[in-house]
């Protein structure tokens, strides 16, 4: 009780000064006078009081927690680091790999408390860099839709700078789109990717399309959308949605220069797009993917679970898919997400795809997948040319001597 007083009459006084990430990095680094209030004020004393405080920048980070015994802070499953004290509260500067998102707990008295598993370490390319052009963000427009009766959505486009108005441009679809278009710096970080990889010619020019989910008189009409395994979506795209953005951008027509993302149940959706028409889409991004039954049909009893299955039995797509997900993710009535993603990574093993697993420590979040999208969007797009129209995918070299997946028994002791 004696450290939440302190906090709260700290706070109470404050002047409520908040730094720049890189101010509050400095000054944990040299320990500096002020350090205290600074932590406060930028992160906040309930997050601080609750052990979640924590801030980082190009993949050096400071954590802080009110704690009456000296703490130490596990990060992942690396030695725990001991806390140096900044008055009443415990600090902890340390660097994480970049590219992921990591997981920590802090521990006091041999006990465990606070803590997070979705902690992203940006690395360089997420990061608005000077001398690097923007692209143009235009919407939201809403585009009402016949398919999905009484239902609309907003959508926006995202061109690169460096496009000349008149090249048709590869396409990118990203479900749940809304997430991605706020003012920049945009949490996840999209935009900035986008505009570094395009700089870098690590990407081609491509035209991303952002989609909100539909709103109309279902309740939940995201998972009418996301989690049907059909063919309504995909034609909802292609009839109602995309022939909206062409009146603005000349866009490439062939699957090979278009992949689709999504997250969570966007993630079905994406791979169900490009599983039915690969002529289509060729290229998925897959973030948190709910291969489970989450929405089922009399077509399809098991709904997106049954993908586990269908893409063993049936003849290989042209796909280049990356799946992504955390040790941490959910385990409900539809079914239970890190088997499900590990069994769609071995289903696609299997059958030969191109396809590269992201397996990491979080919980349903964004953070691993926003992480890691410069090389996600590097692998997805890696040997592209404009001047063809088609490619057969093979998988990376190495993988066909990887043993398939498996899970090994590591939250029980």
């Amino acid at each position: 009780m004696r450290t939440v007083f302190m906090l709260a009459t700290l706070a109470a006084t404050s002047g409520a000064q908040s730094l720049s990430t890189r101010e509050l990095l400095q000054m944990a680094r040299t320990r500096a006078a002020g350090l205290e209030q600074a932590l406060l004020d930028t992160l906040g004393a309930d997050k601080i009081q609750k052990g979640k405080a924590a801030a980082g920048e190009m993949g050096e980070f400071v954590w802080a927690v009110a704690s009456e015994k000296a703490p130490s802070l596990r990060i992942d499953e690396e030695p725990p680091i001991p806390a140096f004290q900044a008055g009443s509260l415990w600090v902890v500067e340390s660097r994480l790999k970049t590219g992921t998102a990591h997981k920590y707990v802090w521990i006091s008295d041999g006990k465990r408390f606070g803590g997070d598993y979705n902690l992203p370490a940006f690395g360089p390319e997420s990061y608005a860099r000077p001398g690097v052009p923007q692209g143009k963000l235009t919407g939201p427009i809403e585009v009402p839709s016949k398919i999905y009766p009484d239902v609309k959505a907003n959508v926006w486009f995202y061109v690169p700078a460096q496009w000349d108005g008149v090249t048709p441009l590869a396409v990118q679809i990203w479900g749940d789109g809304q997430q991605f278009t706020g003012p920049r710096p945009g949490p996840w970080r999209v935009l900035e990717t986008l505009d570094n990889l395009t700089a870098q010619k690590r990407i081609p020019l491509m035209v991303n399309i952002f989609i909100q989910p539909g709103t109309g008189p279902e309740r939940n009409q995201r998972s009418i959308e996301y989690d049907t395994v059909s063919d309504a979506y995909l034609h909802r795209l292609e009839d109602e949605i995309l022939p909206v953005v062409a009146k603005s951008v000349k866009m490439r027509t062939d699957g090979y220069s278009r992949a689709i993302q999504g997250l969570s149940s966007g993630a079905i959706m994406a791979f169900n797009a490009a599983f039915t028409r690969p002529e289509e889409f060729s290229r998925v991004l897959s973030w948190i993917g709910s291969y489970t039954a989450i929405r089922r049909t009399a077509a399809h009893p098991e709904g997106g679970a049954e993908y586990l299955t269908i893409v063993r039995r049936e003849p290989k797509r042209n796909l280049r898919v990356w799946l992504q997900d955390g040790a941490e993710d959910l385990d409900v009535q539809p079914g239970n997400w890190p088997m499900a993603n590990i069994a769609m990574a071995n289903a696609l093993k299997f059958k030969g795809y191109d396809y590269h697993f992201s397996f990491g420590v979080g919980e349903h979040n964004n953070a691993q997948g926003a992480a890691e999208l410069p090389d996600a969007m590097t692998w997805l797009w890696r040997d592209y040319d404009p001047a063809k129209t088609a490619q057969e995918f093979q998988p990376d070299p190495g993988e066909k001597d990887q043993p398939v997946w498996r899970v090994v028994e590591l939250n029980r002791k």
